[in-house]
């Protein structure tokens, strides 16, 4: 079937000069937009970092514009196609169905401090004004436990209410070692890896448990809740499929729930801040402030102010920060792949 311009066309999107595309569509999934089409408005961008996060200085994401917005696909590099394609339809939905209804209008935010040395928490937390929660990166590979109770010692001369997330780093016996160490902390966010070791390590510990990779890297992401392994749940919305997907999640899990960014521009973050501001409950800080890690972002970056942001919508700066050619392609051969992956669901 070809989609001629005009109002039958679930699809088109004008361009800036107003004109309407022509495309062939290959799938009666009109949920799913023609990869053409999506990446006829795409582009791909390489963001420089302030601070070393998960590795990486260099953020890179291919934003693209659909009918009711801007859309993100930016899962890390070392993703495999299957758990990336998650990511596309979180942008697609973005980008072609827009946010759900709102019932708040701000979202409490945390700060985030990544695995700096104890003197530079004072530097990362400036960039978090007014914020009362902080979120502490630990187990590092290289460094130390000393190196993580130094910096969440640090973190708590200046912010009251203090969580710790490590990745799933640790095995169950350093896990409570280190809890024990590092002190009183609002909650742990995936000290293990799996969901029976969180498990043991909630019987133990007697602090708080967040899953996060647990949840959004399982095949059933509600085996978290059932085993009785977290008392907090970590979602992410790029990850999990979407907005939409979060909500769901939400209310199939019965867990306190946080939303946090996974290194979202502020396109990926406008739908994570609008899931956020569409849960029905929140008693948590969200980890929505990661944009201020950005030395350059896509658009104004969602910077806390009294410790909150606003959900609002992104249109993208006119000039951006590009990937090279060799990168751009590399994204949307990837982009391609996922998009036939998503096809079949």
């Amino acid at each position: 079937m070809v989609y001629q311009p005009g109002a039958n066309n679930p699809f088109a999107i004008p361009s800036k000069h107003g004109e309407m595309p022509t495309f062939v569509v290959r799938s009666s999934k009109p949920q799913l937009p023609p990869v053409d089409v999506i990446l006829e408005h795409a582009q791909v961008v390489a963001l420089p970092m302030r601070t070393r996060f998960r590795g990486i200085t260099i953020r890179e994401a291919m934003i693209f514009r659909g009918l009711k917005g801007w859309g993100e696909f930016a899962p890390f590099v070392e993703y495999d196609d299957v758990e990336a394609a998650n990511w596309l339809a979180a942008g697609v939905e973005a980008a072609w169905q827009g946010p759900p209804p709102a019932v708040r209008d701000t979202v409490p935010v945390n700060a985030t401090v990544p695995a700096v040395p104890a003197d530079q928490v004072g530097e990362i937390l400036a960039r978090f004004p007014g914020a009362t929660t902080a979120k502490v990166k630990v187990a590092e590979p290289g460094q130390s436990l000393d190196d993580d109770v130094q910096r969440v010692a640090a973190v708590r001369e200046v912010i009251p209410t203090v969580r710790i997330d490590a990745n799933g780093a640790w095995d169950v016996p350093t896990a409570i070692e280190a809890i024990a160490a590092i002190g009183d902390v609002e909650y742990v966010e995936q000290p293990c890896a799996t969901i029976k070791e969180l498990a043991a390590v909630r019987r133990v510990v007697g602090v708080p448990i967040a899953a996060d990779e647990s949840i959004r890297k399982a095949e059933d992401p509600l085996l978290v809740a059932q085993a009785d392994a977290a008392d907090i749940a970590v979602l992410k919305v790029a990850p999990l499929g979407g907005m939409r997907k979060v909500l769901a999640l939400n209310t199939a899990l019965k867990l306190d729930v946080v939303i946090s960014s996974a290194l979202d521009t502020a396109v990926g973050m406008a739908a994570s801040v609008s899931a956020a501001a569409a849960l029905p409950m929140l008693d948590h800080a969200c980890g929505l402030g990661t944009g201020v890690l950005f030395e350059r972002d896509v658009a104004p970056s969602f910077v806390p102010r009294h410790g909150s942001v606003r959900p609002r919508l992104i249109q993208p700066d006119d000039e951006l920060p590009l990937a090279s050619p060799e990168r751009t392609a590399w994204w949307e051969d990837r982009l391609r792949r996922c998009h036939a992956i998503l096809m079949t669901r």
